[in-house]
């Protein structure tokens, strides 16, 4: 499914759509040049689940985990990762097999651990359209 949105509000609730539509044990991969609005669509999603505190993306800490939505929500943020290793130290099998929902910004970073059935969404600019334009890709 392709998605055209012209504003950060439209990101926003693309991302809260999404959110409102994830079921336990969900992976999403989150593709996107910095500045491309991957965070914006982040906080959406954690609303569609129901996470009320602030939501920011967790560059050196790796993951987030926010509990008080409908189901766990972990924020995965792989940017600055050395190497697998890293993922397993942090116990990412517990949150991509568990009962919760995970959202990996840079996944193709580490797209062999990637579980099979994980939804891609690839956004990108195009400043010929506008500088709020995005073409989000979810597939």
């Amino acid at each position: 499914m392709k998605i055209e949105t012209f504003s950060e509000k439209e990101t926003f609730e693309l991302g809260k759509k999404l959110g409102a539509e994830a079921k336990p044990g969900q992976v999403y991969a989150l593709l996107g040049d910095l500045g491309v609005g991957k965070t914006i669509l982040t906080k959406g999603f954690a609303e569609g689940i129901g996470v009320t505190e602030p939501v920011s993306s967790p560059t050196f800490t790796i993951v987030q985990v926010y509990e008080e939505g409908r189901m766990p929500f972990y924020h995965f943020d792989v940017y600055r990762i050395g190497d697998i290793e890293e993922m397993d130290e942090i116990g990412y099998e517990d949150c991509f097999y568990g009962e919760g929902v995970c959202l990996v910004e840079w996944a193709n970073l580490i797209e062999e651990i990637m579980p099979e059935n994980t939804i891609w969404i690839t956004i990108e600019k195009d400043l010929e359209k506008g500088f709020d334009y995005r073409r989000i890709e979810v597939k």
